[in-house]
């Protein structure tokens, strides 16, 4: 009998990066479709796709809102605000008439049932005209206490489950996800009873952004420093996450949140994350985001001293780049919510005992810049004498994710002059100039993920809830202490002086300025 041979397709790399980019036709329909998130991020992300030909051309978008608005009302207020999304380029104005032709709007009452039969009939009518068998994305981008109403109507009109073989549905959450852990654990109950959790879509845009995704590839498809990743070769590590603006419009949220909720519980730990994860056995959703959530699961708690000599919270007062967080609009006079926050944490597993790493976050800080530091140890000794170990600089690697996303190494190089003459030099890695085009906005390529059915780059429910775990004893004790604590710092500045000396307590300085 003969044996059988096996040949497997081995594809290259222009043509796997363009099979991940074909989709299948389907209806987006975008609750909150009159709001500032759908107008600023989520319409041009969609253009952006029709632009660069990964929008299926029988694609069609449904506005909901409760503001009472027409199809041709809506219609010129995608136009309007496309015109002034397009990333600084001068607009295409026959492309953006070509995207407002796919839009209409409905409007109505969310905890009308009623509307739902309304929403039910007008995809019925679209997906029949242009072909497509119920593919749904539904796209909440609403305050989070309607989500579980949404989702029950959905479910109560037959729209929560796809109707034909060739279908699927799949519904879209924005942050926030929870304020604690009770409430995240409560709302992923309640999605359950609609939706399976392969139709959940948990959306942080930071996954989305081109020098976020750089860092597994950075990590995973270079032999030269996977072996370096580690305890051995590690000092620490550092995020910043930091704001140039004050709260703005989002008083109301911020309120109810602080920078802990708003930016530690989702963004800087997704980031804490990459950074920090084993490899994946394949990039396969599922071992993809196994390897994310042991990160968070292996984060050291914190202990009652931990709260006080581990984390520094802040709160802007009138400086040099604006007024008051207390005197903002919305804001309550005397408010303790945290604008800045801090904090050591290690990792307790074999690569990284041991090495601490250092978050830090906050509104109203000299510039906007969010970079992952990565400081490697100093040599074991110095053959430059008289020259110690410890007065060589580090060796340190920047992954700056915005702006001007790329990748830096420092490193010590000899100075032209006299023998002992040293410099610390910089390699860069520019993603604009390194490609000849900006990266692409991050809801692009989020929007792109959904219509492939996709998860990776979304949080799954356990690694939400060991987030939250991790954080609720630190806001318990902030909510607890109230004022006390509560460090003022003024706005332009880096934060209280307590973030400087909570690094400095290891001998280590902030590198992000």
């Amino acid at each position: 009998m003969p044996a059988t041979t096996v040949v497997s397709k081995v594809y290259t790399k222009e043509e796997l990066c363009l099979m991940e980019q074909v989709t299948e036709a389907c209806g987006i329909v975008i609750f909150g479709a009159s709001g500032d998130l759908t107008h600023r991020k989520l319409l041009p992300a969609l253009l952006k796709l029709a632009q660069d030909k990964v929008l299926a051309k029988t694609c069609y978008i449904v506005g909901i809102g409760r503001t009472r608005l027409s199809d041709d009302q809506f219609r010129g207020t995608v136009k309007e605000s496309l015109k002034t999304s397009n990333g600084g380029k001068a607009p295409d104005s026959a492309a953006i008439q070509a995207f407002a032709e796919r839009c209409s709007y409905l409007a109505g009452e969310y905890q009308d049932s009623r509307f739902y039969d309304q929403i039910k009939q007008q995809l019925a009518q679209l997906d029949q005209s242009r072909q497509i068998p119920g593919r749904h994305i539904y796209y909440l981008s609403t305050p989070p206490s309607l989500y579980e109403t949404i989702a029950q109507h959905l479910k109560d009109a037959g729209l929560a489950r796809p109707q034909e073989a060739a279908g699927w549905v799949r519904v879209v959450v924005e942050k926030p996800y929870g304020r604690d852990l009770d409430s995240a654990m409560h709302l992923t109950r309640e999605l359950h009873r609609v939706f399976n959790e392969d139709q959940i879509y948990r959306i942080d845009h930071y996954l989305g952004k081109e020098s976020v995704q750089n860092i597994l590839m950075f990590r995973f498809a270079n032999a030269i420093y996977e072996p370096v990743w580690n305890r051995k070769y590690i000092d620490h590590i550092q995020i910043t996450a930091a704001e140039s603006d004050g709260v703005g419009h989002r008083a109301g949220y911020y309120e109810q949140a602080g920078v802990a909720r708003d930016m530690f519980q989702n963004h800087l730990f997704q980031l804490l994350s990459l950074v920090a994860m084993e490899p994946p056995c394949s990039l396969d959703p599922e071992s993809f985001r196994d390897e994310t959530a042991k990160v968070i699961q292996s984060l050291k708690p914190l202990g009652i001293l931990d709260m006080t000599g581990a984390a520094v919270r802040g709160q802007y007062t009138a400086g040099p780049a604006g007024p008051a967080y207390r005197d903002e609009k919305g804001v309550g006079p005397r408010s303790t919510v945290e604008t800045f926050a801090a904090l050591r944490l290690e990792i307790d597993n074999w690569r990284w005992h041991g090495v601490p790493f250092y978050l830090r976050s906050g509104k109203r800080l000299p510039q906007r810049v969010t970079e992952i530091n990565v400081q490697f140890k100093n040599v074991p000794a110095s053959i430059f004498k008289p020259l110690m170990a410890d007065q060589l600089s580090p060796n340190v690697m920047d992954f700056r994710i915005q702006p001007n996303e790329g990748i830096s190494l420092r490193f010590e190089a000899k100075h032209p002059g006299p023998k002992l003459c040293m410099s610390s030099v910089t390699m860069e890695f520019n993603y604009e100039e390194a490609f000849g085009t900006p990266p692409p906005e991050a809801y692009a390529r989020l929007f792109q993920d959904v219509m492939l059915g996709d998860p990776t780059l979304f949080a799954r429910k356990d690694w939400l809830n060991w987030s939250w775990s991790y954080l609720m004893p630190l806001l318990d004790y902030w909510a607890e202490q109230k004022e006390k604590g509560l460090l003022m710092y003024p706005a332009g500045s880096w934060g209280p002086p307590d973030a400087e000396a909570l690094i400095a307590r290891d001998g280590r300085k902030w590198l992000t300025r």
